[in-house]
């Protein structure tokens, strides 16, 4: 059975990456934010949430380059969720789970899209669940386009991901979660 499970699980992440081959590439413009993605690996194949904290705890200089505690605790936990993080400290980061509701017609996608669009502003990432092929996926948004779209970072083992279409996958889902973060010195 567990062979069975894996080679599925392959199959779908072997079909992730070529649906996201059109819409990535690597990155390295030479900021910081790309050297923190491009130093970082997703360790395991299902620890996609605690490697985006660990983007954030890297991005914020709150651990070094090094750091992969959170995925090497977590490893291929299959029933972990934003909740894990929600209204927890690590290094002196806090992070915040939100629009944890229903996919659906109601799902408040202005306030969604606002919210990021503050943190952002503000200087920070959002990390969000993305649904890329009927899996979800975990990504960190890093900027906002000029057309107003959000661009997405995420990691395959070494390998990094852009997606520069986030509010078109999130409207096609009828909404998602994130996570926020405060810092001592930014609130």
């Amino acid at each position: 059975m567990k062979k069975i499970l894996f080679s599925l699980v392959m199959l779908i992440s072997t079909s992730l990456i070529y649906h996201l081959k059109g819409q990535t590439q690597k990155v390295g413009n030479g900021n910081f934010f790309d050297t923190v993605v491009n130093n970082h690996n997703q360790i395991f194949q299902f620890s996609g949430i605690p490697s985006a904290v660990e983007l954030v705890l890297k991005y914020c200089k709150a651990v070094d380059f090094n750091f992969y505690n959170l995925q090497n605790e977590w490893q291929n936990k299959t029933d972990g969720s934003f909740r894990d993080f929600d209204n927890k400290e690590l290094y002196g980061i806090t992070f915040y789970q939100k629009f944890n509701l229903p996919r659906d017609a109601n799902f408040p996608m202005d306030s969604l899209f606002q919210t990021i669009e503050n943190e952002l502003k503000s200087g920070k990432k959002v990390i969000i669940a993305l649904n890329m092929d009927a899996n979800w996926s975990i990504f960190v948004v890093y900027r906002q386009s000029q057309d107003g779209e959000f661009i997405s970072y995420s990691k395959f083992g070494s390998h990094t991901l852009i997606v520069r279409n986030t509010k078109e996958i999130v409207r096609k889902s009828n909404g998602t979660e994130i996570m926020t973060y405060r810092t001592p010195t930014r609130s």
